[in-house]
């Protein structure tokens, strides 16, 4: 069967960000638009005989984009496509699958947290043979590709089965429909003390998982309630679907509020934990206290030797920069090093790769391990259970005694979202201007010690990232963070992030607005929030 040569002309859109190519599903519905950027990646990454990983999240447009997929990966000379049943496969399981396969790479088909359905969002990237996501030379060089590609390779042939296992040829290429759970379920085996896990749920510990009708309700339902003996049930809203249910599948305060509620009061869940739409993210909860991420990261480092993988402890851990300082501390308790990167996470690649660091993190919901490289919401979920099972202590007291050794760092973020695109930059333009006759002033009765647009050289390769947004750090510790986020489809998402330390355990309060006031007020009078984007208050409080 021969290639059909399709003529095209270049998107001027098509520059992946962070996490890949994200748009709404209309604008991946224009003619040539997936099969562009597709082919750029056929045109740059040496696939032809290879094996490659391909699925998605589930959302809306997922089934008809992999059937693109397949076709164009056959015509292009791919010897072995490896395709998650139903079009189904998280976003940490695809790294999985391509470690433990030693494949050439996989492609990804998912927006994460964003909404789904008709008037939702899509999104693709490409994850390399490490089983992360592209570094910048790769996605600089699918970007420059798509910049002047003038036709891509298909066939033309009729949509496959995808929703049974099984093995069959298209074109000169191999397909192989996979169980999307089974190699991520062995793995997780093999990372936590199951058996302990098990005795935990059979002694009357009450749980939930909200899978928010996204990705991770098989992987959830296989693992918690058929291999560790959870009641049926305990997996909540376990069915994927194209849109999510018409919910938003970000495991938050906000909109896993439902959830939150089956954790308070006396009668309130023991434990409860939710994942985001591509499986990547997770939001872990207690009787009457939300763990943030910031503090789940410091607290597995600082609990680490649970694990059965690092029962002599772990080399290292690492964070994304507008993530708060608490597991900083834990390692330098430890002796350990500690890394801080820019955000996004094929800036731990290189130092997961290199062995420097065993656990990383960001503070937007994302917690993972060097087992794969990808943040993986079901991983912290399985480690909490695991250190539950081990410490044998309610979420609440653990995480109280963890502040008291080695003290509670309040912290916040605050979206503006779908703010005016030029609004924002200006903002950030005028904020850089002034970074140079900061350091030394006062705002909100503290020194300012260091402000300065984030630089990030990375220890492996050398290569530097630049403008990853702006720090005005106090010599009290205390932390101000002004970033442009680009995980949004709408305008600009500005993201403001604030952090204070509190040493004293008989000083701490319970709300952390209330705690971080003055610097929330002093943030928005250093910017000039409410005068550039018109927006009295954020969108969503995390």
């Amino acid at each position: 069967m021969q290639p059909i040569r399709v003529q095209t002309t270049p998107f001027d859109d098509q520059k992946p960000g962070t996490s890949g190519l994200r748009k709404q599903v209309r604008v991946f519905q224009q003619p040539h638009y997936l099969e562009n950027f597709v082919q750029s990646i056929f045109d740059t990454q040496a696939l032809a005989g290879a094996t490659l990983v391909l699925g998605g999240d589930g959302r809306y447009h997922n089934r008809q984009a992999i059937q693109t997929i397949l076709r164009m990966a056959a015509a292009n000379g791919v010897a072995r496509c490896l395709v998650g049943q139903g079009g189904i496969l998280s976003t940490p399981a695809t790294s999985c699958v391509i470690r433990r396969r030693r494949t050439a790479g996989g492609i990804i088909l998912s927006a994460s947290h964003n909404p789904g359905g008709p008037d939702g969002d899509f999104g693709i990237k490409f994850n390399t043979a490490n089983g992360g996501p592209a570094p910048e030379g790769v996605t600089g060089a699918i970007y420059a590709r798509s910049r002047e590609i003038d036709h891509y390779l298909t066939l033309d042939t009729p949509d496959v089965e995808l929703d049974r296992i099984h093995q069959f040829t298209l074109g000169g290429m191999r397909v192989e429909i996979i169980d999307p759970v089974a190699d991520y379920a062995e793995l997780m085996a093999a990372q936590f003390d199951f058996e302990a896990i098990r005795a935990l749920l059979a002694g009357g510990f009450r749980m939930a998982f909200d899978a928010m009708h996204a990705v991770t309700g098989p992987y959830a339902r296989r693992i918690l309630e058929q291999q560790l003996g959870a009641p049926e049930g305990t997996v909540r809203n376990g069915e994927p679907l194209e849109d999510f249910g018409g919910g938003h599948p970000d495991p938050n305060l906000a909109h896993a509020a439902e959830l939150v509620a089956l954790t308070r009061g006396p009668e309130g869940l023991d434990f409860a934990a939710a994942s985001d739409g591509d499986g990547d993210r997770n939001m872990i909860l207690g009787r009457d206290i939300f763990v943030t991420p910031s503090d789940s990261l410091a607290i597995l480092a600082a609990n680490a030797t649970v694990f059965p993988p690092w029962r002599e402890g772990i080399p290292g851990v690492a964070r994304s920069m507008p993530t708060s300082q608490a597991v900083d501390r834990v390692a330098a308790r430890l002796g350990i090093a500690c890394y801080e990167t820019p955000t996004g996470w094929k800036f731990f690649g290189n130092l997961l790769d290199a062995g420097r660091i065993a656990f990383c993190g960001e503070e937007s919901f994302g917690t993972g391990s060097s087992h794969v490289r990808e943040k993986d919401g079901l991983w912290a979920v399985l480690a909490w259970l695991n250190l539950l099972a081990v410490r044998r202590q309610p979420v609440r007291e653990l995480v109280r005694a963890h502040w008291a050794e080695y003290g509670r760092n309040y912290y916040s973020r605050h979206d503006y979202e779908a703010v005016d695109k030029a609004a924002a930059e200006a903002l950030m333009a005028d904020l850089r201007a002034r970074l140079p006759d900061l350091a030394g002033t006062r705002l909100a009765g503290r020194v300012i010690r260091l402000a300065d647009d984030f630089s990030y050289t990375d220890p492996i390769d050398g290569s530097v990232a630049e403008r990853q947004g702006i720090r005005i750090l106090f010599e009290d510790g205390a932390r101000i963070v002004f970033r442009l986020s680009g995980t949004g489809t709408v305008g600009a998402t500005l993201r403001l992030y604030l952090e204070s330390l509190e040493t004293d355990p008989t000083a701490q309060c319970q709300d952390p607005q209330q705690a971080l006031a003055e610097l929330i007020a002093a943030a928005d009078e250093l910017a000039g929030i409410r005068r550039h984007t018109g927006r009295e208050r954020p969108d969503v409080i995390t």
